[in-house]
């Protein structure tokens, strides 16, 4: 009988402390914007979403917050953020929240705004005043140990988003974080194509200058933790330090680091088997800036062709798109032979001039889609105004404008659809 009592005894003790055990496709561990911003884009992706975090802080030592970075090329959820601030301000004299100056914000209440916005989500769970306690596999999910009011509590997780200053979950997880991102990087072509997150640096480094100096971008492999599976480290990866201008770089980081997480949970596939183009897809449904061009906004009618072409290479990735230049045969040539395997037969039967024209283009498609030209021909000039809704005239001779080709090859040629590898080479 005794020992009757004390075995009830034990299990009523265990399951004070351990309390209830929470399933959820994905897991996001963390206090700050990246945290907040994964947790609302893994939710908004449709899969179940628990968000633990001790409390939501904005990393700054300073009460007023001034931000100057990232203010050009407004994205995703760092869009939604400000339009929160606008709102919260829109009354109180001395604070100025139009796009394209410093935001100025206090600390507390961007805290207040991060909550709201992840309040609103559906299929997203908040878990505040709880700390992560420990971590492990079993089979294909993540057993996590949290504390919450004195008590452990077990969740059970598909994908895990660590979110930590330190990437604490993940190192206790068995993984290992990609390179810093540096904010003022040389590009790798290649590996741009894989991009998930990009802005602009502002203001220039020399005062003469009067575009941006550099913009960074996020590569898809950098926030795969290595060593394990179906872990993130977005927030690993980034800058140290408490810059108040990192904010916009840690939603955008957040952000891509949910719609991957939900990916892999949706599909109930690992991070050995990330498809880039549809995580990619999946953030400009959300109006993320993957390329960050400071003259073509999210607003702009073919802001989502000129993302998805400049994401393959074609045209090159700068700063402005400058979407009335003409297309230099030299900017697509390489990428058009590396994609399309006909494309060198072509460009050397027609050799295009040192200026790609509007009949180069609609050869080349006629080339590779099998299309009748005349049919292709009257086809585009049909829809150029009505359609594509181009405002010059249609005329075979002229060059064409970087817009218009990024437009014609989406549409025609779907060069996004080219599946690439981590590494942002073309998979076969």
């Amino acid at each position: 009988m005794i020992k009757k009592l004390l075995l009830i005894l034990l299990f009523s003790w265990c399951c004070a402390v351990y309390g209830q055990t929470i399933k959820t496709d994905v897991l996001v561990i963390g206090n700050g914007p990246c945290a907040v911003a994964a947790a609302i884009q893994s939710a908004r992706s449709k899969v179940k979403t628990v968000l633990v975090a001790e409390k939501i802080t904005l990393s700054s030592e300073n009460e007023k917050l001034v931000i100057e970075e990232n203010i050009h090329t407004p994205s995703g959820i760092w869009v939604e953020f400000r339009n929160h601030v606008a709102d919260f301000y829109r009354k109180m004299p001395g604070f100025d929240t139009t796009f394209n100056i410093s935001l100025r914000l206090s600390k507390t209440d961007g805290e207040a705004v991060l909550l709201k916005m992840a309040d609103t989500v559906k299929k997203l769970t908040m878990a505040l005043n709880t700390a992560f306690a420990g971590i492990e596999k079993s089979g294909d999910e993540w057993d996590v140990k949290v504390l919450k009011d004195g008590k452990y509590q077990e969740i059970k997780a598909r994908v895990i988003v660590d979110a930590t200053e330190g990437g604490i979950v993940m190192e206790k997880a068995g993984g290992k974080a990609g390179n810093k991102i540096s904010l003022r990087q040389v590009h790798d072509s290649n590996l741009f194509r894989t991009a998930i997150a990009a802005g602009e640096t502002w203001p220039p480094q020399r005062p003469e200058e009067n575009t941006i100096h550099s913009y960074w971008f996020i590569p898809l492999k950098a926030i795969v933790a290595s060593g394990v599976e179906n872990v993130f480290a977005p927030q690993a990866v980034l800058p140290a330090g408490k810059d108040a201008n990192y904010l916009p770089v840690q939603l955008a980081a957040g952000q891509a680091a949910g719609a991957a997480a939900a990916y892999c949970a949706f599909f109930k596939t690992s991070t050995a088997h990330l498809n880039v183009r549809l995580v990619q897809g999946e953030l400009l449904d959300f109006k993320a800036n993957l390329v960050p061009f400071m003259d073509i906004p999210a607003t702009d009618h073919d802001w989502r062709q000129i993302e998805q072409v400049s994401l393959t290479g074609l045209l090159g990735s700068r700063g402005f798109f400058e979407p009335d230049e003409p297309v230099e045969t030299t900017s697509v040539r390489p990428v058009l032979t590396e994609i399309y395997t006909r494309a060198f037969l072509w460009f050397n039967r027609e050799k295009p001039g040192e200026k790609f024209t509007i009949a180069n283009t609609l050869s080349f498609i006629s080339d590779y889609t099998l299309t009748d030209p005349v049919i292709l021909k009257a086809s585009v000039q049909k829809a150029w105004k009505t359609q594509f809704k181009f405002k010059s005239d249609f005329d075979l001779s002229r060059p064409i404008t970087r817009r218009e080709f990024a437009v014609l090859a989406n549409k025609y040629l779907n060069p996004f659809a080219r599946t690439v590898d981590l590494n942002g080479r073309p998979v076969n």
